[in-house]
């Protein structure tokens, strides 16, 4: 399936939404027409009225390019169309790059995105937005924006020690490797380094206590961190750091028992999705593992669903991103028994996916499309699809 202006397959033959009677139902559409423009790193939130919003980042390049601008889209309750695209967030002369959106308990719209300072990934600074105006045509009316600003001051220790237990794991390196991995200890002993460049990916989880965790990641340690809020977004504080020297862009799931469990892309090896855990609502994280799950350095996101189920979008490939798999768990991420593909192709790439569960149980992802072309494409489907793969899947 790879038509591009209008795919929509339903294998439920009537109507939109989750078939009652657990037949297996996908739809598909992308948000616009496919242009030359880069179009990445997409959020999305359901609306307390059903509707269906989209952020993502629109323009020539990435930190590269100053004319990179928030962008966003609608799909009503029952539509089967988008509207077209408006503009979230533009700070003039600089670029605005990867978005995730939360909506709070107080049924308020957040948005969140970096503003890159210096055309490096080093130098962003997360902004956010906060609207309870978000449903009618058009961009939200945004009622506040902020900075999200942290002091992990303990990140040099950190990072020390996770060094020195790396260089005992992995014996011997060569020169130049050696020189990056001590300047980069180095640096996280200084101030600026340490508060500077952390930046967004995957959505906030909000834990039954009303904490907000909401993952960080940062180039200049290839490390993660959770901006924490325990008075619904008013202060934030940093949690320790997750160190593994290449696991980015965490996406954070609850085990029944408590335990968070935080799933990393991987630059680095092995090519695997990278794992951490916390015993103390996010607190404190365990050493970093690899799952069984393929990463070819590419984005991740999970949702845990109502009924207890996990699901996990990602790209299934030790190299490449085109291919973008769905993979159900039904024991809290030990095993992954159910897998299905949003795209298997010879070429092009389908990456940087978010994804969500609505209140009539069907899952939504979106996720940057590029071929003969750069768009959003948003997929819906319920667990019946992703359980019954077609012969050769």
């Amino acid at each position: 399936m790879n038509s591009i202006m209008s795919e929509v397959v339903l294998l439920l033959l009537l109507g939109f939404g989750n078939a009652a009677d657990g037949s297996p139902v996908y739809e598909a559409e992308l948000l616009a027409p496919l242009e030359k423009m880069h179009h990445h790193a997409p959020g999305i939130v359901e609306c307390s009225n059903g509707d269906l919003l989209v952020s993502w980042y629109r323009g020539k390049g990435e930190r590269d390019s100053d004319d990179v601008q928030v962008v966003g889209s609608r799909r009503r309750k029952g539509s089967t169309t988008w509207e077209k695209a408006f503009v979230m967030a533009d700070v003039p002369g600089f670029p605005d790059c990867n978005t995730c959106m939360m909506i709070d308990r107080q049924d308020r719209l957040w948005l969140f995105w970096p503003v890159i300072i210096a055309n490096s990934w080093e130098s962003c600074i997360t902004n956010y937005r906060i609207s309870t105006n978000y449903t009618a045509d058009g961009p939200p009316k945004w009622d506040w924006q902020g900075t999200i600003l942290l002091k992990p001051d303990k990140l040099k220790d950190q990072m020390t020690a996770a060094y020195q237990q790396r260089m005992k794991e992995t014996g011997p390196i060569d020169a130049d490797r050696r020189a990056r991995l001590d300047r980069m200890v180095e640096k996280s002993g200084e101030k600026l380094y340490q508060r500077l460049g952390w930046q967004p990916r995957c959505k906030p989880t909000v834990l039954p206590s009303g904490r907000i965790l909401f993952p960080l990641y940062t180039d200049t340690f290839s490390a993660c961190i959770m901006a924490i809020s325990d008075d619904q977004g008013e202060t934030w504080y940093a949690s320790d750091p997750i160190i593994g020297f290449g696991n980015i862009q965490a996406s954070v799931l609850r085990r029944n028992d408590g335990t968070l469990v935080a799933y990393m892309r991987n630059n680095a090896q092995p090519k695997r999705i990278r794992v951490s855990e916390s015993k103390d609502d996010g607190l404190t994280w365990s050493a970093v593992t690899s799952s069984d799950l393929l990463n070819p350095g590419a984005g991740v996101d999970g949702v845990r669903l109502e009924n207890g189920d996990w699901v996990m979008v990602y790209n299934d490939l030790e190299r490449g991103r085109n291919q973008l798999a769905v993979s159900i768990s039904d024991d809290e991420g030990k095993t992954w028994k159910w897998t299905r593909h949003l795209e298997k192709e010879e070429k092009g790439s389908y990456h940087y996916p978010v994804v969500i569960q609505g209140r009539d149980g069907m899952i939504h992802a979106v996720y940057s499309y590029s071929n003969q072309g750069e768009g959003m494409k948003h997929a819906a489907f319920n667990e019946a699809w992703v359980k019954e793969p077609p012969a050769g899947e």
